[in-house]
């Protein structure tokens, strides 16, 4: 059931575009950076940009994030196009041979036919900026939710024609993480990491072992 590939983000590319997308309230943007702390521990340089540009607090927050991790953050006005915001920070990071670019995308699954449009809109951007490009599509999902995540991964997969990984968030405090079985089966893609708390650390591998042991305890 598990061995759906290595779970690492095979960053093969410069700059490597990761596209990160989940509805809203999932943890995206603290994943965001998480995933960007742990790039930089690794002394890639790292750009973000703040393509979800409907909700001020994700700019915000992941503005806090490139302070705290002294890397940059490319973002425009709320309500902005969020496909310009890629292009433009891809665009940059070819231009200064930055490592790795991470892109955040909004997540309002109520709106889900203008959702799947902007999101597709974004992808062929990314290509248009850089040939291939998302290079990783990371889908986040709440470990809390269960059967719900399902759903929410399956919407996801295919507006973007498949994701390359999962993010699973929250399973700190729930014993719900059961729901992980079911995506691993539905998307035959890998659990990357695991968020565990809020955090710049707060973000470990998946170890299919020792998650099926605490299963079985």
């Amino acid at each position: 059931l598990l061995d759906v590939g290595n779970n690492d983000l095979k960053l093969e590319t410069t700059p490597s575009i990761i596209l990160v997308v989940g509805v809203n309230g999932v943890g995206k943007t603290t994943s965001i950076g998480k995933i960007a702390n742990k790039l930089v521990k690794e002394d890639k340089k790292v750009v973000i940009a703040a393509a979800d540009t409907f909700r001020a607090a994700a700019i915000e927050q992941l503005s806090l994030w490139g302070e705290r991790l002294k890397i940059p953050v490319i973002s425009s006005k709320q309500g902005h196009d969020p496909s310009a915001v890629a292009f433009d920070t891809i665009t940059s990071a070819v231009a200064k041979n930055l490592d790795c670019v991470i892109i955040d995308t909004a997540g309002r699954l109520h709106n889900q036919s203008n959702l799947q449009n902007e999101l597709q809109k974004i992808v062929r951007i990314c290509n248009k900026a850089k040939e291939g490009a998302p290079h990783r599509k990371i889908l986040i999902l709440d470990g809390t939710q269960g059967t719900s995540s399902l759903d929410q991964a399956k919407i996801f997969s295919q507006t973007l024609g498949g994701v390359d990984g999962v993010i699973i968030t929250k399973l700190d405090g729930t014993s719900k993480g059961g729901a992980i079985f079911s995506i691993i089966h539905t998307l035959r893609v890998p659990i990357l990491y695991i968020g565990v708390g809020e955090g710049a650390e707060d973000l470990i591998e998946f170890d299919e072992s020792q998650y099926i042991q605490t299963i079985l305890d």
